[in-house]
């Protein structure tokens, strides 16, 4: 039994002594005491101050955004008044495509037309030659037909002529009740 109670007089190793417990407590409570005077308050600066700097860089943030958005939206309504402007541009560019190309038709049909006016006056032109030739050489042929046939000389112009023209006028009588009658018997 001994041996228990001289256990039992000794100071445990786990407790402190009260003296060292003492200084221990003081010591904390400096140690509080700095750091609630000192340190607390640079903690809580530095956290004020990057709280603040976040929200600052997240309101930054959010006006830069806007500021696209805005942007953004500007240059959308931009292009839609380009892409307006370029339709408006087409739209102008057919109908010129299309009075220019009425403008050049209109002037090959006046050309075409000017074109055949021209050809039907040459034809005319070469029509009534050629009329004046075979009445002059029908004449001719016609005065030496009648000779032969009078025996009678037809030297005078003026004999000549009226022979010429009245024979040409009766075969222009019969051309002409030709031509009724073709044209009677066609309709």
């Amino acid at each position: 039994m001994d041996r228990y109670i001289l256990a039992a007089e000794e100071p445990l190793p786990i407790l402190p002594l009260p003296g060292e417990l003492i200084v221990g407590i003081i010591a904390f409570g400096l140690l509080l005491f700095v750091l609630n005077r000192y340190a607390v308050p640079r903690f809580e600066a530095l956290y004020t101050e990057r709280t603040e700097a976040i929200e600052g860089g997240l309101k930054r943030a959010q006006e830069t955004q806007a500021e696209a958005d805005q942007a953004k939206q500007r240059y959308e309504e931009q292009l839609a008044g380009l892409r307006a402007e370029a339709a408006r541009i087409r739209d102008d560019a057919r109908a010129e495509g299309a009075q220019i190309k009425a403008e050049l038709r209109a002037q090959a049909e006046e050309e075409a037309a000017r074109i055949r006016v021209r050809g039907e006056e040459q034809l005319a032109a070469a029509r009534d030659q050629a009329v004046r030739r075979l009445r002059a050489e029908i004449g001719g042929l016609s005065v030496q037909l009648a000779e032969r046939i009078i025996g009678d000389s037809l030297a005078d112009d003026a004999r000549r002529s009226a022979t010429v023209d009245s024979f040409l006028s009766e075969l222009d009588g019969l051309a002409e009740r030709g031509e009724t009658a073709r044209a009677g018997g066609a309709s």
